[in-house]
């Protein structure tokens, strides 16, 4: 169903099933997949494309020209996975040509209302962004991270799988997989052991994973020190493996 006070170009795909409500505009380049809701007031901009069963509530910017100021309109690219919900006023930037000309969205998300993802960011499956989050340019987030109210991340941060940030902090630096983080400081508070067990990690599993966050903040280890040490549990368990690539891919360094 569309509405008849929708604006939808002519050069846009919209796919089977999809509702586009009131006063909505779709621009040119842009695909829809089947299945998704504009409920209304919802700008989609071009190059983009959209998965299937998208939601998308009143006010919010999807793949829109980015706010850096060496973007000079060039046709960079948004592309949105399946099943995310966008709540009232989220915004969605484009890509620049200074990275890889692309924004990527991830599959079963939700972005809570009026929080930012701005151009070039990486964000994997399963995360949840709460309200007035600002993500910065070139951010990457791994699958299941959770990042709570009013939270800031600077740009070309990286934030590690089912990582947890408490809400009103700012993120100078890397985050490690599992790692929960709060307060405006940031001081790494423990693994987020339960969202690990909600996940299916098995009881070992979450406590080799305690095991690595000791030997990178609790025993005075260098992070080199730290993957050293960890060489031989990364061989048997994924997520300490992943942590350990992890720490060896931070350029910026992670948040200690």
């Amino acid at each position: 169903m569309i509405h008849p006070t929708a604006v939808i170009s002519e050069s846009a795909t919209i796919g089977d099933n999809v509702t586009i409500g009131p006063f909505c505009v779709v621009d040119d380049n842009v695909t829809i997949g089947d299945g998704c809701i504009l409920k209304s007031h919802v700008v989609v901009r071009g190059p983009t494309r959209i998965g299937k069963n998208n939601k998308f509530y009143q006010f919010s910017s999807i793949g829109e020209d980015c706010q850096d100021k060496k973007y000079a309109g060039e046709p960079t690219e948004l592309v949105i996975g399946d099943d995310n919900e966008f709540r009232e006023g989220v915004t969605v930037h484009r890509g620049t040509v200074q990275d890889n000309s692309i924004t990527i969205i991830g599959s079963r998300g939700l972005f809570m209302a009026n929080a930012h993802i701005a151009h070039d960011c990486v964000l994997g499956d399963d995360i949840i962004i709460a309200n007035n989050v600002a993500v910065a340019g070139h951010v990457h987030i791994d699958d299941f991270v959770i990042i709570g109210g009013a939270t800031g991340i600077h740009q070309f941060c990286k934030i590690g799988a089912h990582a947890f940030l408490g809400a009103g902090g700012i993120i100078l630096r890397d985050v490690p997989p599992f790692v929960m983080v709060s307060g405006q400081k940031n001081i790494p508070q423990g693994i987020n052991s339960e969202g690990l067990k909600r996940r299916g990690f098995t009881k070992e599993e979450v406590l080799e994973i305690k095991r690595a966050y000791k030997a990178i903040y609790r025993e005075g280890n260098t992070i080199d020190e730290a993957v050293e040490k960890l060489a031989e549990p990364a061989d048997k368990f994924d997520g300490v493996a992943l942590m350990v690539q992890f720490l060896k891919d931070a350029e910026r360094g992670i948040i200690r």
